[in-house]
């Protein structure tokens, strides 16, 4: 009558009970939308200058090198555009050979370039051992970067200093061989009542990453959402992201300017060496190099993943590069601040010369070409120009002349005196003091540095 009673079929071993599917499908929707918060969150900034900032930059950028129109009065002086402080393969952190230096001047439109060198590992410079002179219209000065911030240009061919001399023997020894004395990176603690002084730098592309950041590497990892995004498409603008502007060297150049005349020129400080690449070693391994070069690790290839990896990169020959990335190319480094000199001829001596007095001027030339500015005094004869001194009559007439309209601050002994803006700006000098200029252009709703021109001094 009852019979057996029947039992249904027992559940797969596989399928989990539905209460626990639905628990892992909400677990794994939940960690998916925490890790793209969390990307949203690294990546909020880097796409903000990517899609607005960047963009918006760059037509600003554009839109001043529209304005630009020659600067018709010369002052009776030609110009020469330049760079120092650059680094080529004969320093330990840097291996750009000089014919690659050559043809990135040439992109940066340069017409000099002032070496920068690391002294070797037993402590020589040896000025004779970089490339020097006039190659294809464009001009190098030897020159190497020193123990205690000494940046030495200039001296005779066959002179070989030693970076183990004492600092004081060492700076009389550069001067006695024909050479200047320049202080490079002047965030650090220096010898400023050096008689042998002749300038500094009033701006350092490498302080601005040091400062902003603390090392390179800290500024990779600060950065690497925007390298990521928008080195591609837009590495000046990326490359402007650490810019502040100097003041603490601006207020040290004024007070030394006080006591004695010190030139004022901007440090490139170019080595390519900012980077990364994948070599094919001669045992078909793979080695991740920096470009300082360094290696990093090295690793093998499974023999599944060659085939793929020769497609897509090409054939895995040892000493071949399957990928090379550049953040700071040379030519970047070149561009990005510049120092324009006035002389006579495109010759050493006079390029030297010019810039020991300080006949320069400094132009952040990613913004805008600054070719063509002019800063001087008119005191009844020739024009006075910056890094030049005469005395102060009544009457006394500043003018500045740029080829971009702007803004402009006159500094009298490192005290702001005026402002006007324009294509051109004139003062009345109302007594003795060393005047210099300052230029900024309007990027959207800033005034952002342009030009920082060397006093001219009235006595």
């Amino acid at each position: 009558m009852f019979g057996p009673r029947e039992t249904p079929p027992p559940a797969p071993a596989s399928a989990a009970p539905r209460p626990l599917r639905r628990a892992f499908r909400r677990g794994l929707l939940a960690a998916t939308v925490l890790l793209g918060l969390a990307l949203l969150v690294w990546l909020h900034e880097a796409l903000w200058n990517r899609w607005v900032r960047f963009p918006r930059e760059d037509r600003a950028w554009a839109g001043l090198r529209a304005l630009r129109e020659p600067v018709l009065e010369d002052a009776g002086w030609p110009e020469f555009r330049g760079a120092l402080h650059a680094h080529s393969e004969l320093s330990h952190d840097s291996e750009v050979p000089f014919p690659d230096i050559l043809r990135a001047m040439g992109r940066a439109r340069l017409d000099f370039l002032v070496l920068g060198d690391h002294a070797q590992p037993d402590g020589r410079a040896d000025f004779s051992a970089q490339w020097r002179g006039l190659h294809e219209g464009r001009l190098l000065i030897a020159g190497f970067e020193l123990r205690d911030g000494f940046l030495a240009f200039g001296a005779r061919p066959g002179v070989t200093l030693s970076n183990r001399t004492p600092p004081d023997q060492l700076a009389r020894q550069l001067v006695a061989a024909g050479g200047v004395l320049f202080y490079a990176h002047p965030e650090n603690p220096r010898d400023w009542d050096r008689p042998e002084l002749s300038g500094m730098e009033i701006y350092n592309l490498h302080s601005d990453f040091n400062r902003a950041y603390g090392s390179v590497a800290a500024a990779l990892r600060a950065r690497l959402p925007d390298l990521l995004l928008s080195h591609g498409r837009y590495p000046e603008h990326v490359a402007r992201l650490a810019f502040a502007r100097p003041d603490d060297f601006l207020r040290r150049w004024d007070e030394l300017n006080r006591a004695r005349p010190i030139a004022g020129v901007a440090g490139n400080d170019a080595h390519q060496n900012v980077g990364f690449r994948l070599v094919v070693t001669e045992r078909g391994r793979l080695r991740l190099e920096d470009t300082s070069p360094r290696r990093l690790t090295e690793f093998g290839v499974p023999d599944w993943l060659r085939p793929a990896l020769a497609a897509a990169a090409g054939p895995l020959e040892p000493g071949r590069r399957l990928f090379t990335v550049q953040f700071d190319p040379y030519d970047l480094s070149l561009r990005y601040v510049t120092t324009h000199v006035l002389a006579r001829r495109l010759g050493e001596p006079e390029i030297v010369g010019a810039l020991k007095i300080g006949r320069a001027f400094v132009a952040y030339s990613l913004l805008a070409d600054a070719t063509g500015f002019r800063w001087f005094a008119e005191t009844g004869a020739a024009p006075v120009v910056m890094g030049e001194t005469a005395p102060w009559l009544p009457g006394t007439r500043l003018r500045a002349l740029a080829p971009v309209p702007g803004r402009f601050t006159l500094m009298r002994d490192g005290a702001v005196l005026s402002r006007a803006e324009g294509r051109a700006a004139a003062w009345d000098a109302p007594g003795p003091g060393n005047y210099r200029v300052e230029v900024e252009l309007r990027v959207g709703d800033d005034w952002v540095p342009w030009i920082y021109a060397n006093p001219v001094r009235l006595r």
